[in-house]
């Protein structure tokens, strides 16, 4: 029985003329929705064990083959990468450098422009120490990209140093790869954070110490210690202190009217 078929089946029951027929449709919606009574302390239980079995298995599965295989992929690879939630996806001729001690999503992708580069091989992304690339962020390397060191990257983060097809509709339509105008390299100084959802073009530098705000657009360089947010990417505040919190970047936003972080 087809999946449509049973939609028609149950639209048959539930719209019946018959209210016999219509209450067979809600005792089986009843019955789908029974669950065991079981007590709090069990569940609760029930839970840790789950959590534990979870935890092992993610544990030796990363340690046995999701760290290794990456490392066959990469160029350079310091010291305890971390990789959770499984393998990033890598496509493309990229030549890939690691850091140490960076924490890279396994539900990352990494991708490198297949266009003929004018004085380099190979796109580069060069990673550096103490970096954290979070859940379904997307790198897209047309040149090279470079994050340096204690640089943080929010889930949902899209880099794009390359856009993978030409303005022109009918160079789209027949394949052909991006004009030379469309690749940029992308730049993210020391201890820049992007917050979830921003997307950065290429040809952009963002300054050490930066932060930009979740949803973000950044289609222009953002200078050191700014925190920037909107689409497109403005400066919104400044970070005077060494030390910046997650609520001074929203009463920075709030000031300024822009979104939150």
């Amino acid at each position: 029985m087809t999946s449509a078929s049973i939609h028609q089946f149950k639209h048959w029951l539930k719209f019946h003329p018959n209210s016999r027929i219509r209450n067979v449709f809600f005792i089986l919606k009843n019955i789908r929705s029974a669950e065991l009574p079981t007590p709090q302390i069990f569940n609760r239980a029930l839970y840790q064990v789950h959590k534990l079995i979870v935890n092992i298995i993610g544990g030796v599965t990363r340690f046995c083959y999701w760290t290794p295989t990456f490392k066959g992929r990469v160029a350079q690879c310091g010291r305890r990468l971390y990789l959770y939630g499984g393998l990033p996806f890598v496509s493309g001729p990229l030549q890939i450098s690691i850091g140490d001690d960076c924490r890279v999503s396994g539900h990352t992708t990494f991708s490198g422009c297949t266009q003929p580069l004018e004085g380099l091989e190979h796109p580069l992304l060069s990673i550096g120490n103490n970096v954290d690339i979070g859940w379904q962020s997307t790198i897209a390397v047309g040149k090279r990209v470079v994050i340096s060191d204690n640089v943080r990257i929010a889930g949902g983060a899209f880099l794009f140093g390359y856009s993978g097809h030409p303005l022109d509709a009918k160079r789209r339509a027949q394949g052909e790869g991006d004009d030379p105008q469309q690749i940029g390299d992308i730049i993210l100084e020391q201890d820049v954070w992007l917050g979830t959802n921003v997307t950065v073009k290429g040809g952009v530098t963002i300054g050490e110490g930066a932060v930009v705000a979740a949803g973000s657009v950044v289609t222009k360089s953002i200078p050191a210690f700014a925190i920037a947010a909107g689409n497109p990417a403005r400066v919104v505040g400044e970070i005077k202190s060494v030390e910046v919190t997650e609520s001074d970047v929203f009463d920075s936003l709030e000031t300024h009217g822009g979104d939150h972080a």
